[in-house]
């Protein structure tokens, strides 16, 4: 048995699909007939040429999109790609080691792994990065999954950027799933993907693949794994270092997203509890469900607003459906990892106006581009850092990306002609940050009625508090702003100084911390003194322990994943804004995560036993 961290509740009794990286696999794959050299050897060389005439194209859009040296990294791609010298060594392995394009690629790559790794200096694993980067994109035009090496026998190429290793010889041909449940063909157990990790981007290619469960080596309870899981209503546990070495493809697994426990190869009679547990779980979530279109309140009939956090159009309609009255945060940094280049202003707005249509008049809160830290894309020329979390990233990238920003705002505006829109500022440190941003919507909306183009014109600017920095001086901030959103998964990481994603720490990152209900109360008292609408976002609002004591606080407005919307409706349901602050005041006594948890375990039991089964932070 595996023990990591819980990071999205329920049971899953399934089979293993792991998931490898680009070029993990240790044994180039090798061709069958003789006759197949010559068409690896044409497939390479075609797929080369594709990868030059892509890079090509992206030398010259991000040099006219985002600035000339940005274009740099797609020039030394390209040169990468049309060496003479890389061409030679992958047809010298076709032809006289029997590799495919494929294996023959990653032979290349695991040769220049080796020697760069001797050499350990920083600017040789940068190198290394571009070496890997740029044959990813031959990789991808072999006819396989975005940046992936598939094996020859699976029949199409999948959406998510991962190679599903296959070991049975099975398909790839999954049923979709709809509204966060879960559906396979009634002759397929549940598919539960194993992975060393699940990045952002990785994780745009699941929407359309059944999957029960997720297990993943690397990540705590507030990683892009965890967050994946939770907006899909889907068990996962993360932190589960070594399963990789031990799952095969196929194998039985159960996977405990409460209690943060993974079997692999199961006794009859544990799968049998296991499964027991799984239908009893589902019976509970499907008789606490209130009616979407019921106001969410609290038992004395406090309205409270639940909103959601989504990452395209298509989540808002799932979001609506759970009954979320609006959207309290778009992550628009999805459209962009999901990009083949840079999308373009026209781009971004017809994406922001599809979500913003979608929501039917609700209101919609749309974040600034939050990119940099394990969200990196090529085109701003990043690199690495020994720090991400801490480090260029997000509102940061502003000093020297005005322009992805300007043009980002300006769809954004746009976007607002066809309904409610909030804009929201991330990681914002200093009050001069702010400003700045202040002053590129002003002379956004100047230059858009300069030009006679539609716009939004009672669009709202808000600041999303992640850095304790902020926190430390909202009332400075709520001087500068409409509106002021807490962002706990990020404030949280940088309340304790652990990194959420790395296993040996994200322990420390909890969201039942004596510190953080003491920041939060500050906040929330700053923003009732100044009357600023004031929202709790991130996953810590979808946890009804956490959920109960916030309420208590004087939280009104809740932002979650949209599978949590039915969950934390019937918790408000089932307690009086009385009793909440009782549980708040006790709450703010305790010195020790240990002593919360417990304390609101039992409030939450007395509330709602049956909610209690459903909680996991």
């Amino acid at each position: 048995m595996f023990r990591g961290v819980a990071v999205s509740p329920g049971v899953v009794v399934g089979v293993a699909r792991k998931v490898e990286s680009l070029f993990a696999t240790t044994t180039p794959e090798k061709w069958t007939t003789p006759d197949q050299a010559a068409r690896e050897i044409e497939r390479f060389d075609h797929a080369v040429e594709a990868a030059t005439v892509e890079l090509n194209l992206m030398v010259e859009k991000v040099k006219a999109e985002v600035g000339p040296a940005e274009s740099d990294i797609f020039r030394s791609h390209l040169a990468i790609v049309r060496d003479p010298s890389l061409r030679a060594r992958v047809h010298e392995g076709i032809k006289d080691r029997g590799l495919t394009a494929a294996g023959a690629l990653v032979e290349v790559y695991q040769d220049y792994a080796v020697k760069f790794a001797k050499l350990g200096q920083e600017r040789f694993r940068e190198r290394m990065a571009d070496i890997q980067d740029a044959l990813q994109r031959i990789a991808a035009q072999l006819d396989l999954t975005a940046g992936v090496i598939a094996p020859s026998k699976t029949p199409a190429p999948s959406r998510f950027p991962g190679h599903l290793v296959d070991d049975t010889g099975g398909s790839d041909d999954l049923a979709s799933s709809e509204d966060s449940t879960v559906t396979t063909r009634q002759d397929e157990p549940p598919l539960v993907l194993v992975a060393h990790e699940l990045l952002p981007s990785q994780a745009l290619g699941l929407g359309d693949m059944a999957i029960a469960g997720i297990v993943t080596e690397i990540g705590g309870s507030t990683s892009h794994a965890a967050i994946l899981s939770r907006s899909k209503g889907i068990p996962a546990v993360s932190g589960v270092v070594g399963i990789m070495a031990v799952v095969k493809d196929g194998d039985p697994i159960i996977v405990d997203g409460r209690e943060g426990l993974v079997q692999i190869r199961p006794e009859p009679e544990s799968a049998s509890a296991y499964r027991k547990l799984q239908r009893e779980f589902v019976r509970i979530k499907d008789r606490l469900i209130l009616p979407p279109e019921r106001p969410a309140a609290t038992q004395d009939g406090t309205p409270i607003e639940l909103l959601a956090n989504v990452n395209g159009p298509d989540d808002v309609i799932a979001a609506l459906r759970a009954g979320a009255g609006g959207v309290g945060l778009f992550r628009t940094e999805y459209l962009f990892l999901a990009h083949h280049d840079f999308p373009d202003e026209d781009e971004q707005y017809e994406h922001y106006r599809r979500v913003v249509e979608n929501a039917q008049g609700k209101p919609v809160t749309i974040r600034a581009l939050d990119l940099g830290g394990d969200k990196s894309v090529p085109f701003l020329g990043q690199r690495h850092e020994a720090n991400p979390a801490l480090g260029w990233r997000s509102i940061r990238l502003v000093t020297e990306h005005a322009r992805i920003f300007e043009r980002q705002i300006r769809a954004i505006l746009r976007a607002a002609a066809h309904g409610k829109v909030n804009l929201l500022f991330p990681m914002i440190t200093h009050l001069e940050e702010l400003k700045v941003l202040n002053r590129l919507v002003g002379d956004a909306i100047a230059d858009l009625d300069r030009q006679g183009i539609p716009r939004g014109a009672h669009i709202k600017c808000g600041v999303m508090i992640e850095v304790p920095a902020a926190a430390i001086m909202i009332d400075a901030i709520l001087r500068e702003t409409e509106f002021i959103s807490i962002g706990s998964n990020d404030l949280i990481q940088y309340l304790v100084a652990a990194d959420r994603d790395n296993p040996k720490v994200a322990h420390l990152c909890d969201p039942l911390h004596p510190a953080v209900f003491r920041v939060i109360r500050s906040i929330i008292e700053a923003c009732q003194r100044t009357g600023v609408p004031l929202t709790v976002c991130g996953e810590m609002a979808g946890q009804p322990r956490a959920a109960l004591a916030l309420l208590g606080l004087g939280a009104r407005r809740f932002s979650m994943s949209p599978a949590f919307v039915p969950t934390i409706k019937t918790l408000l349901s089932s307690v009086s804004l009385a009793q909440a602050e009782r549980f708040a005041h006790h709450v703010l006594q305790l010195k020790t995560s240990r002593e919360i948890r417990a304390y609101l375990s039992d409030r939450l039991r007395e509330v709602s036993p049956e909610l209690a089964m459903l909680d996991f932070c």
